[in-house]
């Protein structure tokens, strides 16, 4: 059905209009967002094509992370702009959910940690290594972006985490890093690296509170595992 031939109620920019954007169906949203069909198609159709890239997950519009220009523009009726829009939208939906400022930020916990970039890296699906360097107080300094790794691992060493720390003369630091799987359970290369760690930073004397494992809507503190094996 072509989108002139939709009661007005159902239109998407109209639906939007009348009824608030939390009423619209995942495909009327990205309707909106490619603007046009074709002749033979209108954006929700289309719209609903770009969803069946996402298949195996139902209800979720996670998966456009993750979808390349290319693979969008094999879709009739999405050219190179309309998936350069979509591309630029699911960036802008990351970018939107962190905070405004994430230094002068306390942390008095790992889930201050899981709240903090949870949003920023849940979805990824390479291994991100962040060291989040703090003051005496707890107070976020600065976020370094450590390693970039693949979809099983990143290769890191205890200098890669503790140079910034030592650069800066911070005196504490935690290490975070995301799971591609979505589980967060440590696996025995996390647990031993933070061992590592942990000697390398007394070492030079840097604390490092913690090593935060961040998977999909949930997060592991290392520490409190460790703590829990020695006691």
């Amino acid at each position: 059905m072509k989108m002139k031939e939709l009661p007005i109620s159902e239109r998407p920019y109209e639906k939007l209009e009348m009824q608030g954007a939390e009423m619209l169906s995942n495909a009327e949203l990205i309707a909106i967002i490619i603007k046009s069909g074709t002749k033979e198609e209108s954006s929700v159709s289309i719209a609903q094509k770009v969803l069946s890239l996402g298949k195996n997950e139902k209800d979720s519009l996670r998966f456009l992370q993750d979808i390349s220009v290319e693979e969008l523009k094999k879709i009739r009726g999405i050219g190179k702009v309309k998936a350069i829009q979509l591309k630029a939208v699911c960036e802008f939906a990351k970018r939107i959910s962190r905070p405004l400022d994430m230094t002068q930020i306390q942390i008095k916990s790992p889930k201050d940690v899981a709240d903090l970039l949870i949003n920023e890296i849940k979805y990824e699906k390479r291994e991100i290594v962040k060291t989040i360097i703090l003051n005496s107080k707890n107070v976020i300094v600065k976020i370094v972006d450590v390693c970039f790794g693949g979809t099983n691992s990143a290769v890191l060493k205890p200098k890669d985490v503790l140079q910034e720390a030592i650069k800066l003369g911070a005196p504490k630091i935690i290490l975070v890093h995301n799971h591609p799987s979505g589980d967060p359970t440590p696996s025995k290369n996390d647990m031993e690296f933070t061992e590592r760690l942990i000697k390398a930073s007394q070492i030079v004397g840097v604390e490092l509170l913690d090593h935060v494992v961040i998977g999909d809507c949930d997060y592991k503190s290392i520490f409190y595992i460790l703590r829990n094996v020695i006691s």
